[in-house]
């Protein structure tokens, strides 16, 4: 069978089905492809269900401290990772169908199967016609001839070379959301955002839990103050950390995984090992061979537009090596649809892009921190501890700060870092700031509720004039 249409859409998750939805909005007749369900990684291996355990153990640390504010309880709270896990699966399952209602309501026509780019043949004389391969057998493969394609084809869990996940002892993040216990112990492997959150869960869950990272610090791409009072944070809460570390092999033996470090110098015996070293693009078997799309194993190249080396067919989300964030592809989505519709689209500014860590504490940062500022930029900061903030004490969640950079010629402001409760959420005053171009005065002087966390954030912006009243 074969089909001409306006837009293909490789691939269903965030950037996949956000830029379907928008383009079938503004018109275009759409087909999206998607292997397996719709809202990709993010709904259903990432983004959502790790949320969703991350709030299982909230209520749990919460319950526990409950004797701190003078409510008397019966003791330790008991998880059940059976219930647990019916939870995260019934927030996952409705919004799937939400999104799987969306894309049915704007008239989305919704392929289930294996999408792959065609080179020039009798069905185009361009790249770009896209072979569908469906899941089920009895129905017969579709040729689909679009104006344009959008490649949104996400993410996978990326493996270590010496080391074979086998969903039960040695597990990658997949395999680790499924779990039917808490393990006892646990080393994960890998300390930027995938392997922190995890340790956040899993320790408030009651395991002990071992972070192993090759590098010097947590979190590499956030700034060392960063890294630093998260390290803290965790060996206050019993994580340990094994920095400079690298990880030879990881062997199952006896119903437990042994761990072997720094060329056999450190050994360990853990019940469970957690494989997070990040993810790396599904380029490799959608087609791009047949094409003269530009790609490497960081992903596929592409300009400011989205545009690939072939101007009709754009890439976006983790297809592309950007940010690996779900609000980032869907930007990107909005921003390759504008230009296929108006042939012009306002190019992203990734520094003014927020960026999110749902650990315990929170981490949250938009535009620069201490550590990457330009060369020419005369700067100051502005630092509040969450300390001496009355919402942060009453509730007995003061470890913490607020740092706000502006810059002292102009008193632009330059960003945002908060290390505390509620960072997600209170960031995106710094990222309506920095879209709009906000002088730091603006939210120095911005009226701020009381008694608030985002009271903090006003006494940084007026600490980076000298000015804060609580400090």
């Amino acid at each position: 069978m074969m089909i001409n249409t306006d837009l293909v859409v490789l691939g269903g998750g965030p950037a996949g089905y956000v830029a379907a939805i928008q383009a079938a909005k503004l018109g275009l007749e759409v087909y999206l492809i998607e292997e397996d369900k719709v809202g990709g990684t993010c709904l259903n291996r990432g983004c959502i269900p790790t949320k969703a355990l991350l709030q299982a153990a909230h209520v749990k640390d919460t319950v526990d401290q409950a004797q701190a504010f003078g409510i008397e309880s019966s003791g330790q709270s008991q998880v059940k990772m059976e219930k647990v896990q019916s939870y995260k699966n019934a927030v996952v399952k409705q919004l799937v169908t939400g999104v799987e209602g969306l894309v049915k309501k704007n008239k989305v026509h919704l392929l289930k199967g294996h999408g792959a780019v065609l080179g020039p043949s009798i069905f185009s004389p361009n790249s770009g016609a896209v072979a569908v391969s469906p899941n089920d057998p009895k129905e017969e493969e579709s040729i689909i001839v679009p104006k344009n394609v959008i490649i949104a084809s996400g993410s996978r869990n990326k493996n270590l070379p010496n080391i074979s996940i086998d969903e039960e002892y040695i597990l990658s993040s997949t395999g680790l959301l499924e779990i039917g216990e808490i393990p006892k112990s646990i080393a994960i492997i890998g300390g930027g955002v995938i392997g922190v959150e995890f340790a956040s869960f899993l320790a408030r869950m009651g395991s002990q839990v071992t972070i192993i990272e090759y590098l010097d610090r947590l979190l590499a791409n956030e700034g060392k103050n960063i890294s630093q009072a998260l390290a803290k944070n965790f060996k206050k809460q019993g994580i340990t950390l094994k920095l400079n570390c690298q990880v030879d092999q990881a062997q199952v033996q006896d119903g437990q995984v042994l761990v072997s470090m720094n060329q056999g110098q450190d050994q360990e015996v853990f019940d469970k090992v957690l494989v997070a070293v990040g993810r790396e693009p599904n380029i490799d078997n959608i087609g791009l061979h047949n094409t003269s799309i530009k790609y490497d194993k960081k992903g596929i190249e592409v300009n400011q537009h989205y545009q690939t080396k072939e101007g009709h067919i754009y890439a976006i989300g983790d297809a592309i090596n950007t940010l690996q964030l779900a609000h980032v592809a869907m930007a990107e989505a909005k921003c390759a649809v504008d230009h296929i519709i108006n042939k012009t689209s306002d190019p992203l500014n990734y520094t003014m892009l927020p960026r999110c860590v749902y650990s315990s504490p929170e981490i949250a940062s938009v535009g620069y921190n201490q550590d990457n500022l330009p060369e020419d930029v005369e700067a100051k900061v502005g630092h509040f501890p969450l300390a001496g903030n009355g919402k942060a004490l009453i509730e007995k969640a003061s470890d913490g700060f607020i740092e706000v950079i502006r810059d002292q010629a102009t008193d632009d402001l330059l960003g945002i870092t908060i290390f505390g409760p509620h960072a997600s959420e209170m960031i995106s005053e710094g990222s309506l700031g920095l879209y709009l171009n906000a002088a730091n005065e603006e939210v120095a002087t911005t009226v701020h509720p009381h008694p608030s966390f985002s009271e903090a954030l006003q006494e940084a912006a007026l600490d980076a004039m000298e000015m804060a009243i609580h400090k």
